[in-house]
């Protein structure tokens, strides 16, 4: 796999959550509000890819935040490992059955849970995609997410003038085949670039799962196959900085570009240390807010959000380059995550 001040408000964090259900489904109560259909309390649910990632828990924390100031009810879930539908779709079931009002989802699998979304939505329930569309993107009412192909163009764009004319070696450190949110960042990399699929100029292609010691590996084989790597696209920062160990352990870390997507908190760290030198900064938290916003306003008086929500993309670098719009790490750190 995000505003010029892109944080929500720092309102006191909801603090009493009680288990109601399997697949660690809690309900986290605001106090009065919005009423539901039935004359109680509005239940927005949220259901993230998994409850450890700093993403995602950032996400949570939005979510609970707007709650809060909306007056409605929030209900949350995350699948057990990242790519768990069985456990996405338990919990799209347990928060039709608890009579939620909308929906809110990062899908794990963008196809596999269109039949759950489906039945939801037959109910009545507005359902909104977060960070990850759906395949077809039409199976939610809405998205609210990132431009991923834009946050790869920033960072394609950025390799391209700091390159400056000198020939490229690419490594391209991807997700996984068939994930939304990594081929649109792959693409977007690569026209940033100004290059097409299949150019000479990308040397080495690995799938790492966003994983940081995947990515070592990756990197690793990706410097087997091509010694002369000088540029390297990464599909998050765990990914990039288990590439930067790989390129420290051959003493290439200053000789080879490396770029990245997220804007995380330690991802920025990393930029400010020097170990990446831009990433493109999204926002969690806003995606959430606005995504429980939507589902009080469709509370009050039925009409539902559509279509695509840009949350916005910042590059973030302390190495810009002309004519690539960017921000410092001291921006980065004010708005990062995690």
């Amino acid at each position: 796999m995000s505003r010029s001040t892109r944080t929500v408000s720092g309102l006191a964090r909801v603090t009493a959550c009680a288990a109601v259900a399997a697949l660690s489904l809690t309900a986290c109560g605001s106090g009065s509000g919005a009423q539901g259909g039935g004359g109680g309390q509005v239940k927005v649910g949220l259901i993230t890819k998994t409850d450890t990632n700093p993403f995602f828990v950032k996400m949570k924390e939005g979510a609970e935040q707007a709650a809060k100031k909306s007056g409605v009810e929030l209900v949350s879930a995350a699948g057990k490992f990242d790519g768990d539908n069985a456990g996405q779709v338990t919990a799209v079931e347990n928060m039709v059955a608890s009579g939620v009002k909308g929906i809110l989802i990062t899908p794990n699998d963008s196809k596999a849970i269109v039949p759950a979304l489906e039945k939801a939505r037959a109910k009545g329930i507005l359902v909104i995609a977060l960070d990850s569309p759906t395949e077809p993107q039409d199976a939610t009412d809405a998205l609210f997410a990132t431009d991923n192909l834009k946050a790869g163009e920033l960072i394609g764009a950025y390799a391209k003038a700091a390159m400056a004319g000198k020939p490229a070696k690419i490594a391209m450190l991807d997700l996984a085949p068939g994930v939304a949110v990594g081929v649109q960042r792959h693409n977007g990399f690569l026209q940033g670039f100004g290059i097409a699929e299949g150019d000479p100029a990308v040397v080495c292609a690995q799938d790492t799962g966003g994983d940081q010691a995947k990515g070592q590996t990756a990197m690793e084989n990706c410097l087997q196959k091509a010694p002369d790597v000088n540029v390297v696209y990464t599909i998050n920062e765990p990914a990039a900085l288990g590439a930067y160990t790989a390129l420290k352990a051959k003493g290439l870390e200053k000789k080879v570009l490396v770029l990245s997507v997220d804007g995380g908190c330690t991802g920025t760290r990393a930029v400010k240390e020097g170990k990446i030198a831009a990433t493109s900064q999204q926002y969690p938290l806003k995606m959430a807010a606005q995504g429980v916003q939507a589902v009080a306003d469709f509370a009050k008086d039925g009409k539902k959000a559509s279509g695509y929500t840009d949350t916005g993309v910042t590059l973030v670098t302390d190495k810009p380059q002309t004519g690539v719009d960017a921000k410092d790490t001291a921006f980065g750190l004010e708005n990062c995550w995690g």
